[in-house]
């Protein structure tokens, strides 16, 4: 049964700094691209970051967070972390990490994140 786990996510001031992290189960952790959402209310889920499978491998950010956040994953731990830094109010949302496993894709429960001063 696939897992994940999101926690991390708290009420920070603008400029502040959080570390996201999911621990997956359930499933071949290191084999698997592994990617995190967020939603912010009234509006669609977005993807944030995703890593690939291999290690130093092909990573994305959306354009919004570039320089700002960065993903990384630990197969020996199966986490996948997300570390926000310089963060701003419009980055509030919750966070989810995803992956695929064909034919579905898994979503974790989420972890709220609110950014206001």
């Amino acid at each position: 049964q696939v897992q994940l786990v999101e926690s991390g996510g708290a009420v920070v001031q603008p400029g502040g700094s959080l570390r996201l992290s999911c621990a997956a189960s359930g499933f071949i952790f290191r084999t698997y691209t592994m990617t995190w959402y967020r939603q912010a209310p009234d509006q669609e889920r977005e993807l944030v970051a995703t890593i690939a499978a291999v290690v130093p491998g092909q990573i994305r950010y959306a354009n919004s967070v570039k320089g700002r956040f960065t993903i990384s994953r630990d197969n020996a731990r199966n986490t996948v972390y997300l570390q926000m830094t310089n963060l701003k109010p419009e980055d509030t949302g919750v966070y989810f990490c995803s992956v695929i496993i064909p034919p579905s894709r898994f979503f974790g429960q989420g972890t709220q994140v609110t950014v206001f001063s």
